[in-house]
């Protein structure tokens, strides 16, 4: 299964993500309201997802179901992110994050205490 999502494969799978299973008719109802798509841009995206292997399609009646989830598209973005852009370090990713300056306090002893439950 491929992961890596387009910006508009995103839109399709944080409306699923938010709302359980959908028919495409639904969904494209919904990207109208949120994005102002028309009907046969969503059912392209919704395709495009399908061929991917993200999106599950049943019948009758079209309904779209998320098989990849939130924290595994994430999980592959940073990954991607942090071999082109990082070289594949962690330490790298998190020092150009903590060189910038913004990082609020209370999100540094989170990341503190997410890093002693690591060791």
């Amino acid at each position: 299964m491929e992961q890596k999502l387009f910006d508009s494969e995103r839109k399709v799978m944080e409306a699923l993500w938010d709302n359980g299973e959908l028919t495409a008719k639904e969904l494209s109802v919904l990207l109208a309201e949120e994005v102002g798509w028309n009907k046969n841009t969503t059912y392209t995206v919704i395709k495009k997802c399908i061929d991917k292997g993200v999106i599950a399609r049943t019948e009758p009646g079209f309904h779209c179901r998320a098989l990849l989830t939130r924290e595994q598209a994430r999980q592959a973005e940073a990954d991607d992110l942090m071999d082109k852009l990082f070289d594949g370090s962690p330490a790298t990713l998190f020092a150009s994050l903590l060189d910038g300056g913004r990082v609020p306090p209370e999100e540094l002893d989170k990341l503190r205490r997410m890093i002693e439950e690591l060791k």
